[in-house]
C-alpha cells in the first residue's frame, strides 16, 4: 500500500497528522501478528475524491441539509454509547431529532424517575434502580419481507447484558431483558423471517452474542480455569422479550447477522483461543464465523436436549466445535476466517455474509447456500463455503452495501473507506487476477469504525447515502478540552466515486446505526388515553386519596393549568402522584417538577405517568410545569403543602 500521507486529500490538515495517527495505530498492534497489505495482490484503487469536489457537490446551495421546513429523506437510529440511549437522526442531514432513553436515567423525560420507567428498567428490593450505567453498541430493527416494517428496534447494553426494545410508533422503550449466563453482550440482529414456518415473513426473534467467556455457572467456581470458560449465543423472543434459548460455544462473539430466508444466524468470533490475556487472544492466524442452524436448535430444545445453568431456567444446547463435528446433526458450523475478525454483514441479495479481518488486511465472502449444503451433508469441507478472501487494506472492520453489488468496508488503520465489488472479488479469488475488485477509496478523519448505508441491511439497499463513525476527530472541530468529540461523516455513494458530504461532531461513544426510508415509519404524535390503565380521564376524577400513610394524588394537566391548584400531605406519607395530560394537540407537552424531592418528568399529549416518593420534608413546595406549553407557562403551578 502507498503511505497514507501520500493519499491524504484534505490539505487543510497537515499530512503529518494522518501519518502520525496511522503509525501510532500500527504500533499499538505490533507484536500480535498483524499481516501486511501487499499491493501486488490487490488491484489498484481509484483516487479519493478531493475535498474541493465535495464542497462543490454539497455546498451551502444544495447541501445535505434540507431547506427550512423541509424534511429529511431517511431516519437514522444510532446507539448512544455510554449515555445508554438511542439517538434518532434525520438523514442525510445528520440532524439529531431526539434521544430515546433506555438503560440510564434521563432528566428530560423523567426516565428512571417515574414508576412506569422504573418498572421497565428494573429495580432493587428498596425500589432504587438496579443499574445506572450502560454501554450501548448495536441497534437493529424488525423486518417484514426483507425490509423494515416500522414495529420495533432493539439496542444492547454491553456492560450489564441487557437488551431493550423500542416501539417505533411512539419512539419509546417498552421492555428491557437481562440475559442470563453471559457477560459483555455485544452483537444483536433480528431474524428476517421464521426458519420453520414459511408463512411467517417477519421478525420473531432477536439473536444476541456474548463477547466475554466466563465460568458457568459464574458463582465463584473455576475462577482460575480459563479452559473451562465458555460464551453463549442467545435467542430472545421479539414479542415477549423472554430468552427462548442459548447456545454454549467456543470462543467469543463479536457481531451478529441473519440470513434473509431465516435459516441461519451467525456471529464473527475472535479469541477462539480462549485466551484471558492480551497476547493469547491473538495467537492464531484464523478465527471463525460461527453459523447457527436455527431450526435444528429449536428442535433440540423441543426434544429436551439441553441443560440449564445456575438459577436460570433458560434451555442451553451444546454448540461447541467438539460436539458438532457431524454436519447432518450439527447445530453449529465454524467457518474459519482470518485473525480477529471484526464484523459480519449480510449482502442485500441474500447470498453472502462478509467478515472483515481487523488484524488481517482481508475480507472474507461466505456463500450461505454452501453453508446449508454442509449442514445437509452435501459439502465435504466447511471452509469450501468461502468464495472469496481478498486484500482490501489495513484494519478492515465493518461493511455496508449499495444494492449494486458493491461493498463498503472501513479500514481502521488506513483511515479509509474502501469500495469493492463482491462479484469481482469472487472472480479474483477463483484465479482471475485481472478482476479489479477495488473500485474506490476515500480518506476519512480519523480511524473509522462502524459504517452503514441507506437501506443497506435490507433487500432494498438503494446506494444513496452512507455514514461512518470515526473514533477520533483530532482537529476537525473547535477544541473543547481533553475529551474530544468523535466525528461522524456522511458520504454520497450514488456515483462511481464516493464524495464526502459532511462532518458532524458527536459526543462519545456511539457505535452502530441503521438508515432507512422515512415512509417505512408512521409515528404517532399523540398518545391513546386508553393505553394507560391509570389515566385520569376527567379532571373531576382527580384529588387526594388517603389510606393511612399511603396517599394517592391524582391530577390532570391542560394548558395552562394543573387540575389541582394545591394538595396537602403529612410528613411521612408515602405518596404516589399520577398525572395525565388531557391536551390533544400534538407538541403540547407538560412537565411536572417538585423542588427538593428529586422529581421531574414530562407527560406528552394524552399520556399518563406516575411517581412515588416519601413526603419527608415539611413545608410549601411549588410544583411547576417544566416544559414550555403556553403563554402562561410560568403561572402553571400547584402548591404541595407538607404538614409537620
Amino acid at each position: 500500500m502507498t503511505d497514507s500521507s501520500d493519499r491524504f486529500a484534505d490539505k487543510s490538515v497537515a499530512p503529518s497528522r494522518r501519518k502520525f495517527l496511522n503509525t501510532a495505530a500500527v504500533a499499538g498492534l505490533a507484536g500480535v501478528g498483524l499481516a501486511a497489505c501487499n499491493d501486488k495482490s490487490a488491484p489498484a484503487a481509484g483516487a479519493a475524491a478531493p475535498a474541493s469536489a465535495a464542497a462543490v457537490a454539497h455546498g451551502s446551495a444544495g447541501g445535505v441539509h434540507p431547506k427550512p421546513g423541509e424534511l429529511d429523506t431517511y431516519y437514522g437510529l444510532w446507539s448512544g454509547g455510554h449515555t445508554g440511549d438511542m439517538r434518532v437522526l434525520g438523514m442525510p442531514s445528520g440532524r439529531e431529532l431526539t434521544r430515546i432513553p433506555c438503560f440510564v436515567p434521563d432528566a428530560l423525560v423523567g426516565w428512571g424517575i417515574t414508576n412506569e420507567s422504573k418498572a421497565i428498567m428494573g429495580t432493587k428490593p428498596d425500589g432504587s434502580l438496579k443499574y445506572t450505567v450502560a454501554d450501548t453498541h448495536h441497534t437493529h430493527a424488525s423486518y417484514k419481507d426483507g425490509d423494515y416494517d416500522g414495529r420495533y428496534a432493539w439496542i444492547n447494553d454491553k456492560i450489564n447484558s441487557r437488551i431493550a426494545r423500542i416501539r417505533l410508533d411512539y419512539f419509546t422503550c417498552d421492555k428491557i431483558t437481562e440475559l442470563p449466563n453471559v457477560q459483555g453482550f455485544h452483537g444483536i440482529f433480528p431474524d428476517k423471517r421464521d426458519p420453520v414456518d414459511p408463512a411467517i415473513n417477519y421478525t420473531t426473534r432477536v439473536f444476541c452474542g456474548a463477547e466475554f467467556h466466563i465460568p458457568l455457572p459464574n458463582n465463584g467456581s473455576d475462577l482460575d480455569k480459563p479452559e473451562a470458560y465458555r460464551s453463549m449465543f442467545s435467542c430472545v423472543d421479539a414479542e415477549t422479550m423472554e430468552v427462548r434459548w442459548q447456545v454454549l460455544i467456543d470462543g467469543n462473539c463479536d457481531l451478529a447477522a441473519t440470513s434473509y430466508d431465516g435459516k441461519l444466524a451467525a456471529t464473527n468470533q475472535y479469541n477462539t483461543e480462549g485466551g484471558v490475556k492480551f497476547a493469547d487472544m491473538m495467537s492464531v492466524e484464523r478465527d471463525a464465523c460461527l453459523f447457527f442452524n436455527v431450526a435444528r436448535i429449536e428442535q433440540a430444545v423441543k426434544d429436551g436436549k439441553f441443560k440449564t445453568y445456575g438459577a436460570s431456567k433458560v434451555p442451553v444446547v451444546d454448540g461447541t466445535l467438539k460436539s458438532n463435528a457431524d454436519p447432518k446433526t450439527a447445530l453449529t458450523a465454524y467457518v474459519s476466517v482470518p485473525k480477529n475478525p471484526h464484523g459480519v454483514n449480510a449482502s442485500p441479495d441474500g447470498k453472502y455474509f462478509i467478515c472483515a479481518g481487523k488484524l488481517s488486511p482481508t475480507a472474507t465472502v461466505i456463500e450461505l447456500a454452501r453453508v446449508l449444503d454442509w449442514f445437509d451433508g452435501k459439502l465435504d469441507k466447511l471452509d469450501a463455503a468461502i468464495v472469496a478472501e481478498v486484500e482490501i487494506g489495513l484494519g478492515p472492520l465493518h461493511t455496508a452495501f449499495d444494492g449494486r453489488g458493491n461493498a463498503y468496508t472501513t479500514l481502521f488503520l488506513d483511515s479509509q473507506l474502501v469500495k469493492w465489488n463482491v462479484d469481482a472479488a469472487i472472480k479474483f479469488h477463483a484465479g482471475d487476477k485481472t478482476a479489479k475488485y477495488v473500485v474506490d477509496r476515500l480518506d476519512l478523519q480519523f480511524q473509522p469504525g462502524h459504517v452503514n448505508a441507506s437501506q443497506s441491511e435490507t433487500k432494498n439497499a438503494d446506494g444513496k447515502w452512507l455514514a461512518v463513525g470515526c473514533k477520533f476527530s483530532k482537529d476537525r472541530f473547535l477544541p473543547v478540552g481533553p475529551l474530544h468529540p468523535e466525528n461522524e461523516q456522511i458520504i454520497d455513494i450514488s456515483g462511481d466515486k464516493m464524495v464526502l458530504a459532511a462532518d458532524h461532531p458527536v459526543r462519545g461513544e456511539p457505535h452502530d446505526f441503521i438508515i432507512f426510508k422515512r415512509e417505512l415509519l408512521r409515528p404517532k404524535q399523540v398518545y391513546e388515553l386508553d393505553d394507560f390503565p391509570n389515566a385520569i380521564k376527567d379532571a373531576k376524577d382527580g384529588g387526594v386519596f388517603r389510606n393511612g400513610k399511603k396517599v394517592e394524588v391524582k391530577m390532570t394537566s391542560q394548558a395552562p393549568m394543573f387540575s389541582l391548584t394545591e394538595f396537602k400531605l403529612k410528613k411521612g406519607d408515602v405518596v404516589t402522584l399520577t398525572l395525565t395530560n388531557l391536551d390533544k394537540i400534538e407538541d403540547l407537552t407538560h412537565g411536572f417538577a417538585i423542588p427538593k424531592y428529586n422529581v421531574n418528568f414530562i407527560v406528552n399529549p394524552q399520556e399518563t405517568k406516575s411517581v412515588t416518593f416519601v413526603a419527608d420534608q415539611p413545608g410549601v413546595f411549588w410544583c411547576y410545569c417544566t416544559h414550555f406549553c403556553h403563554a402562561l407557562h410560568l403561572e402553571m403551578r400547584s402548591r404541595m403543602i407538607v404538614e409537620a
